[in-house]
């Protein structure tokens, strides 16, 4: 069933349920105030009834009341719709009002006559033919002794028609009411969700036809509905971003991925026609080879992290001497330098909780990433530090500088700046640098000028605080947003 029709059905099933309430309750109100006004008047026409009666009574042994109580003295109180009539103590019928005609007013039960003698008043709504009367029984009294039984009654015609009135008005108008409610509601309900039929027919088609570059129409209201669109548009923007992203991640790892296969295989060839027999020949390729193949790992360690983040693994922690994994990659650091100088500019002796090939991983990342951005004849500088209860990496090249503009995206998965596309790459590097240091409860810092070159400053917990990052998470690694959990 349509939300539109559920929510019709809900609004008009609340509205009939109020009208009911409201009306059996304005029904009820009335009633009970028509009927007491009726019981009053009745209690003003017995009073007025009795004073008269009492008047002409005098108690013998033969009590006449056709003398005593005279039809005309009655008729004096009798309004056309106001009955009277007086029974003697055996409940035969003495006198009535002219106005009962040929009728006269019910008798009581035996069980309710003896009590009315005994001066209760009785109170009851009777049926004389098709009329309905509230009629009032008490005891005449003379002396201080029950001499008779006065009925008064009235009929209850006006009253019900009034009800009737009541009730078909109630009725007739809440069901219009009910009606054009229903109506109204279901018009607003189409009208509130019209919008989001358009979101669904548009997000459908995007689905269909696979085009990431369609937006939903914002409408001219910022209600929720146009903040759903907002942020389906914020989803989209984003998806779009990741599928064009992992279309270059895998036209760049297919490129990547060939270059040093072709390598090797051309300096395979090499060898196979011959080279084996030059002894400088046979050295050169050889180190091409071993370049190539340090290359493919370290892509390869790279995809591996990925897909360890991915699953959200995590790392090994032991006891790590960063002075000595420091010198291990400032000694292969100098192996992949071409033409670039490398040198150690400062070594403390620092030990955090973490894991090993994960750190020297993250540090042989960011040389990768200066050596690429620093032309021959620069130099790439590596430090290690303690600053209180943090040792500090840092890696700084004199090379082209990141453009302001992109320093906000360098550690997003699969993003790289424009001149990136010169200098190959999967846009991974930084980002799984980004994602061990805060596997680690520390952070990355990045500072860079244009022409001038840039600065990466890892902040890892000493050992002795890494105990307590262990168990509970940092409160700088809270302070420091993950960009690689927002990309998850």
């Amino acid at each position: 069933m349509a939300i539109r029709v559920r929510l019709t059905l809900w609004y008009g099933g609340i509205l009939a349920l109020l009208l009911l309430l409201f009306g059996g309750t304005l029904y009820g109100i009335l009633q009970g105030s028509l009927q007491a006004g009726v019981d009053r008047t009745l209690e003003e026409t017995a009073e007025k009834v009795q004073s008269s009666v009492r008047r002409q009574i005098a108690v013998t042994p033969a009590l006449n009341w056709a003398e005593v109580v005279t039809i005309p003295s009655l008729d004096v109180f009798a309004a056309p719709d106001v009955f009277v009539q007086v029974r003697d103590p055996q409940a035969n019928l003495a006198v009535k009002s002219a106005n009962l005609a040929g009728q006269e007013l019910p008798g009581l039960s035996a069980v309710d006559w003896g009590p009315v003698l005994s001066g209760t008043v009785d109170l009851r709504t009777v049926e004389i033919g098709t009329v309905r009367l509230r009629l009032r029984s008490e005891p005449v009294l003379s002396q201080g002794r029950p001499v008779a039984v006065l009925q008064v009654a009235v009929s209850l015609r006006a009253m019900d028609d009034a009800l009737h009135r009541l009730l078909a008005l109630l009725l007739g108008g809440g069901s219009f009411g009910l009606v054009l409610a229903v109506l109204g509601g279901a018009f607003l309900a189409q009208q509130a969700l019209s919008p989001i039929a358009r979101v669904t027919e548009t997000a459908r088609r995007i689905a269909a036809t696979e085009d990431l570059g369609e937006r939903l129409t914002r409408p001219a209201v910022q209600d929720e509905v146009g903040q759903l669109v907002t942020t389906l548009n914020e989803m989209l923007d984003r998806l779009q971003r990741l599928f064009q992203g992992q279309q270059r991640f895998i036209a760049d790892v297919s490129h990547e991925l060939r270059t040093p296969l072709t390598a090797i295989r051309g300096n395979l060839e090499v060898l196979q026609r011959g080279a084996r027999t030059d002894p400088a020949l046979l050295a050169e390729s050889l180190d091409d080879i071993d370049r190539e193949v340090v290359r493919l790992s370290r892509m390869v360690a790279d995809l591996l992290a990925l897909a360890r983040a991915e699953a959200g693994m995590r790392l090994e922690r032991r006891p790590v001497e960063l002075d000595r994994l420091l010198l291990e990659t400032f000694r292969e650091a100098r192996h992949l330098a071409r033409g670039v100088a490398v040198q150690l500019t400062g070594e403390d002796q620092a030990q955090v909780l973490g894991d090993a090939d994960r750190l020297k991983q993250l540090l042989l990342n960011l040389v990768d990433n200066a050596f690429k951005y620093t032309p021959a004849g620069g130099t790439v500088s590596l430090a290690l530090s303690r600053c209180g209860d943090w040792a500090c990496l840092s890696v700084a090249d004199t090379g082209t500088g990141i453009p302001e503009d992109e320093l906000g995206y360098i550690f997003d998965r699969y993003y790289r700046g424009q001149s990136d596309r010169r200098r190959g790459g999967m846009g991974l590097g930084l980002s799984i640098a980004h994602w061990i240091a805060e596997e680690h409860g520390g952070r990355i810092e990045v500072e860079s000028k244009v022409g001038e070159g840039t600065t990466f400053t890892v902040w890892l917990p000493l050992l002795e605080e890494s105990a307590a990052v262990a168990n509970h998470q940092s409160p700088i690694a809270n302070h420091q947003s993950s960009i690689i959990n927002r990309q998850s």
